[in-house]
Order: C-alpha cells, then sequence, then structure tokens
C-alpha cells in the first residue's frame, strides 16, 4: 500500500509560482480517487494527454477531480478510479497575466547615414509587452518539450531581433537621424507589428512596445544641444553675447581683471552701436543739416490789405492811407 500511496498525488496545483514564469507543467505523477485541483488567480489549467489537450479551467477555486473535471475532458470522460490505479495526466499550468519586460541595445546600431560612411552609432532602450493568447501553438513550439518557461526566455528571443528591427525601423522613409525621439511613437508601432508577427507562432503576442529613449555618442550629443541653443537664441550673434554675459556673471572671465574690463567696454560699445543704429532706423528723415534752407517770403511793400475799421479810434476808414478821425496810418 505504501509502494502507490508515494505513486498517486492528492493536490495538483502550481507549486513554487513564481511572477516571471510564463508556465509550470505539473507531470509525471499519477492522480487518485478524490484529488483537488487548485487554480490561483491569474493561472488557467490545461489538462494534456499524450500532448493533446483534453480540457481547459479558467475560474480560479478548488476542484474535485473526479466529479468537476474528468467529466469535461475530450477524451477521459469514461475514466474510472480503481482501487490501486489512478490516471496518469499532465497538467499545464500557464500565468495569463500580461509582462512588463525592460529591453536595451547592448551595443550601438550602426543607422545608415548620409554623410558618414560607417553609420550613425544609436543606442536605444524602452519596454516591450506580452501576453500568453494562444495554447496550442505554446505547446507545440515550447511546453511540449519544456517544463517550465520564463520571462527571461523570451526576452533573450526578442534582443536577438531587435537590432535588426531598429535598423529596419529607424531607416525607413529617411528619418531625421538627429531627431529620432519625434519618430518613436511611428519606430515602435512598426516594431511590435514585426515582433508580433514572429512571436505568435510560439503562442505569445506582443501587446505593447515602447521606445524611451534614443542615444547618441557624446560628440553627437554636444552638437545637437549646441544646435539647439542656437535655435533657441535666434542667431549666433546674441549666442555669443549670452554666453559671454553668463561668463562675466560665473566669474569665469575673472582670472585678469584687465580682461573682464575689456570685455565689458566690448559689450558696452556693441550695445551702444546697436541702439544708435535703432534709432537711426526708427528716425532715418530727421539727423542732418536742411540743404539750401529758404527763407521766409517777405509781403511786398503797399500789397498789405487796408482795414475796415481804424486800429486806434474805430472809425470806419474809407479809400485813404489815413485814418480821416484820428490821422492813423492805415498801410
Amino acid at each position: 500500500m505504501s509502494f502507490f500511496r508515494n505513486q498517486f498525488a492528492n493536490v495538483v496545483e502550481w507549486q513554487e509560482f513564481r511572477d516571471d514564469m510564463i508556465f509550470y507543467k505539473w507531470s509525471n505523477r499519477e492522480i487518485k480517487k478524490g484529488s483537488k485541483l487548485i487554480i490561483r488567480p491569474g493561472q488557467d489549467a490545461i489538462f494534456l494527454n499524450n500532448g493533446k489537450i483534453e480540457g481547459i479551467f479558467r475560474d480560479e477555486g478548488e476542484y474535485d477531480i473526479e466529479s468537476q473535471i474528468i467529466p469535461f475532458l475530450s477524451t477521459l470522460k469514461g475514466f474510472k478510479f480503481g482501487f490501486n490505479s489512478g490516471m496518469r495526466v499532465e497538467v499545464l499550468f500557464v500565468n495569463t497575466k500580461e509582462f512588463v519586460v525592460k529591453w536595451g541595445t547592448q551595443n550601438a546600431i550602426n543607422i545608415p547615414t548620409l554623410g558618414l560612411p560607417g553609420g550613425m552609432p544609436i543606442r536605444a532602450n524602452g519596454t516591450v509587452n506580452f501576453k500568453v493568447t494562444d495554447y496550442i501553438a505554446l505547446i507545440d513550439q515550447i511546453a511540449g518539450v519544456r517544463e517550465h518557461y520564463v520571462v527571461e526566455d523570451v526576452k533573450i528571443r526578442i534582443t536577438a531581433v531587435l537590432d535588426q528591427l531598429l535598423m529596419k525601423w529607424i531607416s525607413r522613409e529617411g528619418k531625421d537621424m538627429f531627431n529620432l525621439q519625434s519618430n518613436s511613437f511611428e519606430i515602435s508601432k512598426g516594431i511590435q507589428e514585426d515582433l508580433d508577427m514572429q512571436m505568435i507562432k510560439s503562442g505569445l503576442s506582443i501587446t505593447g512596445f515602447n521606445v524611451m529613449s534614443f542615444n547618441y555618442p557624446k560628440e553627437i550629443q554636444d552638437m545637437i544641444t549646441k544646435n539647439a541653443s542656437f535655435g533657441m537664441v535666434g542667431n549666433v550673434d546674441r549666442f555669443q553675447q549670452i554666453s559671454l554675459t553668463e561668463g562675466m556673471a560665473s566669474g569665469k572671465m575673472s582670472g585678469g581683471g584687465t580682461a573682464s574690463d575689456m570685455a565689458g567696454m566690448m559689450m558696452g560699445m556693441n550695445f551702444a552701436n546697436q541702439m544708435m543704429n535703432k534709432m537711426n532706423q526708427q528716425t532715418p528723415n530727421q539727423s542732418g543739416p536742411t540743404q539750401n534752407p529758404q527763407p521766409p517770403s517777405q509781403p511786398e511793400a503797399g500789397s498789405q490789405k487796408r482795414p475796415n475799421f481804424c486800429p486806434n479810434c474805430g472809425t470806419k476808414t474809407g479809400e485813404g492811407n489815413f485814418c480821416s478821425n484820428c490821422g492813423q496810418k492805415l498801410v
């Protein structure tokens, strides 16, 4: 009796569950009468017989195998437990959650770039999401020969083809090599579609792919940063003025008083010249003497108009040049 007792199992469950484990195969033991099946949250249980699926159970809980499981199995519905005999089947427990994996290029990828014969060396990093969606493909391609499968196994498969996919989608349609982040959504979407086509053959679906950042060599990154600075200030002259001001404010130019004074004098002269130029542009016709000035015209003698009333006494004037009342000269 002890021999059979040691060979039979009372509980079928995923022992030593791990978050990074994609599936676990319970096998090499017989199930005896009265045994229980335990399905925990986030697990599916698949009963296999000779590598073929007998039944899939998705709801969490504890089940009596004889009364609640066997009646739903494809070819084992009529199985009866004997006194010293049990049912030998395999039970595959599948982790149903969506897995998130961080990835990063181990070596720089040389992207073909105009003007750079060796290509542009670029590194990238991000995340990829996947989950099990096809149990038949998973069993045929992986679970049929393995006892368990972990996230690291999938990560190795993804990184093996990721460099080629990055090169394909970065180079596609001549994208701006110096501003790849602006195209990261399109690049990520293309890589996700290609990865999904490869992984679905093994029962896995790529549910998300994200490029978080592209990293350039230090020399290239410094050039990009400086170019962005030029664009922000508008022109090189203005950039030089700002740099000179920052240098003086930070004390980096205080090594010698003469040098700092000369720099300040040059800046003052430059600012003064700019102000003068601006004033000249605003009032172009107001500077300088007027050429050939014309003196105001003087009225000719005798051309003055005779008033109607005498300005001295107010008497109405006549045709004469003097007032008839007081003798005031009228013209």
